[in-house]
């Protein structure tokens, strides 16, 4: 489909802007405590909008820098060019462009990269989700004790933060085999697409985080929901993201401890 080629496209022009600032000496400001924002994330949205209204110029995006539209949009391309700014502003290779198209609120298709590693996932909706061009399926675990489980921390250094803290400490008491924190919430989501996580939970997210991940999720057969079990909205939210078969087991962990 055409809107996929544009979001393969614009992933591309918008991680060769990554890869030009990557380990070299970039601007970062501070949008908040420990939440940053760097030069190539604002050049990189520019890029990745260009491409994008180059060839639909009528459709509305949303974007984490400097692109604000209305999540009800008929037609609403969901961005986020520098998902992992943390790792990016540290050296660590683990960062994407994430990029999904929507269509009167409801994912379509949608693209994550990362280009320090050439890794790229897509997923169109009916037509399932792949991995550098292998279908991805999520993990066949039916108990926690099989499973790792995938968290992200919000940038709040209090209550949430206890939350999240307490949920993987429950979690650990069903004996999971670990958890692993990466620090891009887009790459988790591919990987509980991919099988690697038996889920992930993060306690707040913004729209432009899961808008292409969600997808990958539902497409690879898994479940994505807000961590209360409500249906997934296109706004900041918590988000729990399973391979279906553990999603309650998680869920009854994460609701309890959400504040």
């Amino acid at each position: 489909m055409k809107q996929l080629e544009v979001a393969q496209q614009a992933a591309r022009t918008g991680g060769a802007v990554l890869q030009k600032y990557f380990r070299q000496s970039f601007e970062v400001h501070t949008k908040r405590a420990c939440d940053f924002v760097t030069t190539a994330d604002v050049e990189a949205e520019h890029a990745i909008a260009d491409v994008i209204r180059a060839v639909f110029p009528d459709d509305a995006i949303l974007g984490e820098e400097n692109y604000s539209s209305d999540v009800s949009a008929a037609r609403l391309w969901v961005v986020d060019p520098l998902d992992g700014t943390t790792n990016f502003a540290h050296g660590i290779p683990h960062f994407a462009v994430s990029i999904g198209y929507y269509e009167a609120g409801e994912a379509v298709c949608g693209v994550i990269l990362n280009p320090a590693r050439d890794d790229v996932y897509h997923a169109v909706r009916g037509q399932g989700a792949f991995g550098n061009g292998e279908r991805l399926c999520v993990a066949d675990h039916v108990s926690l004790s099989e499973s790792l489980i995938g968290v992200g921390f919000y940038y709040d250094r209090g209550a949430m933060m206890e939350a999240t803290l307490a949920s993987i400490r429950d979690l650990f008491g069903q004996q999971i085999h670990g958890i692993r924190r990466f620090g891009t919430a887009s790459l988790d989501l591919a990987q509980v697409a991919s099988g690697m996580f038996g889920a992930f939970f993060e306690y707040e997210l913004s729209p432009w985080d899961f808008a292409a991940g969600r997808l990958f999720v539902e497409e690879a057969g898994g479940r994505i929901t807000t961590c209360r079990g409500e249906a997934l909205p296109l706004a900041k939210t918590s988000v729990l993201a399973s391979n279906a078969r553990l999603h309650d087991s998680v869920l009854s962990i994460v609701e309890r401890n959400i504040v």
